[in-house]
């Protein structure tokens, strides 16, 4: 265990960061490095070489043998290929060698990675290109280069290429309108990210029992425990000796690796957990949030647990969320999402704000599809999660600001308010200006905002790629809008522009509860897009206005934006598919051997029993075998139906049409499939089934 008082040292540790690069660079090198990072430009081969020379020489005097360029293809995964630093000589010895070259540049087989149809088969070359704003790093032995990847064509395979280019979009927007209002110092604006992580754990030995958490990562059938979540008795309990050690080896393993893990606590279902950490510009969370996924795993394999990270492993109690907070920060240091003291004479915060606002309304569908996924969408909507319906939550404070600038009139500050507990003992504290509010998508929480709607097991770059350029966007029209007036003139423009798209763009704001259908109804009279699930969401993405937006911003091709659609729609139609023959295969193995045998002795300890009891005896036991009859011969009929729908969606060819039908039919199949399945489980005693119940699994941590 670290020492707090040696915390300090061990943080970082194993990356390679400014402090060791400004220690082990020549000074002129460094400067190329961070002008590099800092304003994007070409990185000569020589000061490759000499960075590549000294990473090298830290990794290998920090125990590494290897090196991998470590990228996110759109598997939703990451991906590495490990090479060691060895190199022969004549005399049959080695020495370790690692060129510029080699930093700078990888070649796996694209061909072997979702392309959508940009790479067949046969054309195998790919390339991964080093990605310097993102620091390289040590783990089990081998020097992690984080990297872009593209195919032999140039087009990008990975979410780190758009994700960055996103970035370089909205930044460029950004400066553009800080000049225009004053801000001529400003060089840079960066989108920063802090990623709320929430994740199941279960005995080990219980996960490896059940073949649909090691297929799919969610249970397909299971009857439910006799106590869930109704209790209110976990969320920021006290955390169980055996959870909170795991919690701080967690901590450490990514305090080594630069990761900020700073809270930690119970959520709400029981063996839910979350770790959240500290703010950090948007490409180095997100390769932050994908290392912590990978870490959450190994650390739990050590403490015999699984760590569950589907949006909804357990029917009938919450799912997790990986809540993207999400902000605006130029390089002076302006956070260009914070009110300050006087939100209505706020220029630049008043621009920004409208600008996302108008973001969020254009763009709703395919911010809504950036976090569609075939587990996410069995979460949204559900009464924990936000609903499938995109709306933003401003709150009181600055809903009365936007009222002012609606009406034309001047914004009146409220004063602080001192907040009494009742008690003398307790302190008085200023109360803050805006409730929150956790059923909004989309909600402003006082200089940030915090998008609830992405899943716990995906990448958040999509919904980043999303965000930035939709905001790029709509910076760069308000731009127009502006760029011919200055002094009071632009001032007085400034407000007439904002008035005019508050007007336009106020449907999505929603300050009430998004869990009602009231909401839903009123949404819908506003014209507000209902997307339920993928494939409602998927023609959105290859809309005119959707490649309009993407092209224009050089984030993506037609022809990327065109592959990924096809990637999404394989993704999707392969995770329900691979969950229907598991499910079928549980049902029919597992959960009817189970049957089978408890009947059995069921039917002998009746047969016994009337041969020692005269006249009406075992109408209990005689009830559960009806009970059980009845069950089995509806879920046999339902089983039989899915096995045919399932065979009917392996013979379509269309993408969209396919997954559509498997969320329609499929999924609807399962569902009752299942109502019968848990039927009959929660009728069988614990000992007949091969398989852990709910109850085991979700209240045996200590």
């Amino acid at each position: 265990m670290i020492e707090a008082k040696k915390l300090t040292e061990e943080f970082g540790c194993l990356v390679f960061n400014d402090k060791v690069m400004r220690e082990r660079l020549p000074k002129d090198i460094y400067k190329a490095v961070h002008k590099t990072i800092e304003k994007g430009t070409h990185l000569e081969l020589d000061v490759a070489n000499c960075v590549a020379a000294a990473m090298k020489e830290w990794a290998v005097e920090n125990g590494a043998t290897h090196f991998t360029h470590w990228f996110q293809p759109m598997t939703g995964l990451t991906a590495e290929k490990h090479d060691s630093f060895i190199s022969p000589t004549d005399d049959g010895s080695i020495i370790m060698e690692f060129s510029g070259k080699e930093l700078v540049k990888g070649e796996p087989d694209a061909s072997s990675f979702p392309s959508g149809g940009l790479r067949a088969t046969f054309e195998a070359r790919g390339y991964t290109a080093w990605d310097p704003s993102s620091p390289a790093f040590i783990k089990d032995g081998s020097l992690y280069i984080p990297t872009a990847f593209c195919s032999y064509g140039g087009e990008a395979l990975d979410k780190k290429t758009p994700l960055l280019r996103s970035m370089e979009a909205l930044s460029a927007n950004a400066v553009k309108m800080l000049h225009l209002l004053g801000y001529k110092d400003v060089n840079r604006v960066n989108t920063t990210i802090g990623s709320e992580q929430e994740y199941f754990l279960i005995d080990k030995d219980f996960y490896k029992k059940r073949k649909d958490l090691l297929f799919t990562g969610r249970t397909l059938i299971g009857a439910p425990a006799s106590k869930g979540q109704e209790m209110e008795d976990h969320y920021f309990g006290v955390i169980k000796p055996k959870v909170s050690a795991y919690m701080h080896d967690l901590d450490e393993e990514l305090w080594k690796l630069g990761i900020p893990a700073k809270t930690k606590h119970n959520e709400v279902a029981p063996s839910q957990h979350e770790l959240a950490p500290v703010f950090e510009t948007a490409n180095i969370a997100v390769d932050h949030n994908q290392l912590t996924m990978e870490v959450m795993k190994k650390v739990a394999d050590k403490h015999n647990y699984a760590c569950l990270l589907h949006e909804k492993p357990f029917e009938g109690i919450n799912g997790s969320g990986k809540h993207n907070n999400w902000s605006i920060c130029s390089d002076t240091g302006i956070n260009l999402l914070d009110p300050g003291k006087n939100p209505g004479e706020n220029v630049p915060f008043l621009v920004f704000l409208m600008a996302v606002i108008a973001a969020v309304d254009d763009y709703a569908p395919i911010l809504r599809l950036a976090v569609a996924s075939a587990g996410n969408d069995h979460r949204l909507g559900g009464n924990e999660a936000p609903p499938a319906i995109i709306s933003i939550f401003v709150g009181d404070e600055l809903a009365q600001v936007l009222h002012s600038i609606e009406e034309g009139t001047a914004y009146q500050a409220a004063g602080k308010v001192q907040m009494a507990m009742g008690a003398q003992v307790l302190p008085h504290f200023t109360k803050d200006n805006t409730d929150r509010n956790r059923t909004s998508p989309f909600a402003f929480t006082g200089n940030k905002f915090e998008f609830r709607m992405p899943g716990s097991a995906v990448s958040v770059a999509n919904a980043n790629i999303v965000l930035n350029t939709a905001v790029a966007e709509e910076v760069a029209r308000l731009y127009d809008k502006l760029s011919g007036f200055s002094g009071d003139k632009l001032k007085e423009k400034v407000m007439e522009v904002l008035r005019e798209e508050l007007n336009a763009h106020k449907r999505i704001l929603f300050n009430g509860n998004g869990y009602t259908q009231e909401w839903v109804a009123e949404a819908e009279k506003r014209g507000l897009p209902n997307l339920k699930s993928l494939p409602d969401a998927m023609p959105y993405w290859i809309s005119d206005e959707s490649i309009e937006l993407f092209t224009k911003h050089h984030i993506l091709t037609k022809e990327e934006i065109h592959s990924r659609y096809e990637i999404l729609l394989e993704n999707y139609s392969k995770s329900i598919h691979i969950e229907s023959l598991t499910m079928q295969e549980m049902v029919r193995k597992d959960l009817t051997e189970g049957i089978v045998a408890y009947e059995k002795d069921l039917s002998k300890e009746i047969v016994q029993k009337k041969e020692l009891l005269s006249g009406d005896c075992c109408e209990l036991e005689l009830g559960i075998l009806k009970s059980l009859d009845e069950a089995t011969a509806s879920m046999k009929k339902a089983l039989s139906k899915l096995s045919e729908d399932t065979k009917t969606a392996e013979g379509k060819i269309d993408g969209l049409e396919t997954a559509s039908f498997y969320q329609k039919t499929i999924l609807a199949d399962m569902d009752e499939l299942r109502k019968y399945a848990d039927e009959a489980e929660a009728l069988i005693p614990d000992k007949y089934l091969s398989y852990p119940t709910y109850g085991q699994m979700l209240f045996s941590l200590r």
